[in-house]
């Protein structure tokens, strides 16, 4: 069963057999805006990133996947989502990354995973937005591990970015720590270089 994550909560990547999980997705899914017009409903494009920072054993940046530069060892962006979901939540995540641990550079120890809103919508501004952590591929879902639902979330609120949480190597095996911090970065490159550093 999947876990809702809660802030500082720590999850294990265990399977069901033991194993480790070394393959699998972060997902964002979010819808677009309806607002009520005089004649017709006027849709207003939501544009989220989700994107991930990757640091070495001495907290140095090692490298950035987003929609800009889709692919590092062993990690693939999907690419650019402008606008949301238009028609209501249709259950698919808008972007994804897929992570396959074996193959990400041994210099890496620890994993970002940040969101932001491109075009400066407020996360309370949206009707729904959601992260998960899932066992499959860009276009299916296994196993959920883990979710977290940012738009229904009132820490959320008036904030344009957060740090969902981070990957983290301890006796050379990966585990997830939920962070769940909003910031008001307006750029990726600050929410990277500012605010994600206070949490190496």
């Amino acid at each position: 069963m999947a876990v809702n994550l809660i802030k500082g909560q720590k999850i294990s990547l265990k399977k069901d057999d033991g194993s480790n999980l070394v393959n699998f997705c972060v997902g964002a899914n979010w819808g677009a805006i309806s607002e009520k017009g005089f004649f017709r409903d006027k849709v207003v494009p939501v544009d989220l990133d989700l994107s991930l920072a990757l640091f070495d054993t001495n907290k140095r940046l090692c490298d950035i996947v987003y929609f800009g530069k889709k692919s590092a060892p062993g990690i693939f962006h999907s690419g650019d989502d402008l606008t949301g979901d238009v028609d209501g939540d249709d259950g698919l995540d808008n972007e994804v990354i897929s992570i396959d641990l074996n193959r990400v550079e041994t210099k890496v120890e620890q994993i970002f995973f940040v969101l932001n809103s491109y075009n400066q919508v407020e996360f309370n501004k949206i009707p729904f937005a959601s992260i998960r952590l899932y066992e499959g591929t860009p276009t299916r879902v296994s196993k959920v591990f883990a979710t977290y639902n940012v738009a229904n979330d009132h820490t959320f609120a008036y904030k344009v970015s957060m740090i969902l949480g981070k990957l983290y190597k301890r006796n050379n095996e990966w585990k997830f720590s939920a962070i769940g911090e909003p910031t008001s970065d307006r750029k990726l490159e600050d929410l990277i270089t500012i605010s994600v550093m206070k949490f190496l």
